[in-house]
């Protein structure tokens, strides 16, 4: 199992989430839209958001940006796609990138929360969010 959180007698398998993510969204803006609601008040400055349109106030999300720890993960509309990459920084110096699919984005995505939810109580109220499906 790719990394699970213990949650009380629950455990959570960040493969399965990813998968049901990915289903959720018939239009990949769904898919950030919920990880945006779900992920912006923990990670407040960490995440980055870009949206389209001519006033960028809408609720349509052309890109995201998510840094964690070394990490950090980038996704992006293009014709109706998700173009997705992750990238390791090494002293603020960007040393690797990698372009990925969605489930895989997905999948370093929810490990690195799940990371970081060991250690801090906001991140680890997020993640159980896009668990159980609740917004904060």
């Amino acid at each position: 199992m790719v990394g699970a959180i213990g949650e009380g007698d629950g455990e959570f398998d960040l493969d399965l989430l990813a998968s049901s993510l990915r289903a959720d969204d018939g239009d990949v803006r769904v898919l950030l839209r919920a990880l945006v609601t779900r992920l912006s008040g923990a990670l407040g400055g960490r995440l980055a958001v870009e949206r389209a349109g001519r006033f960028r106030k809408g609720e349509e999300i052309q890109r995201v940006s998510i840094i964690l720890g070394d990490d950090q993960f980038d996704a992006a509309v293009d014709r109706g796609a998700l173009e997705c990459t992750v990238s390791r920084s090494s002293g603020g110096i960007r040393i690797r990138s990698s372009r990925v699919g969605t489930d895989e984005w997905l999948r370093r995505l929810l490990g690195a929360l799940r990371d970081e939810a060991a250690t801090t109580e906001a991140t680890r109220v997020a993640l159980e969010a896009l668990v159980i499906g609740n917004g904060p």
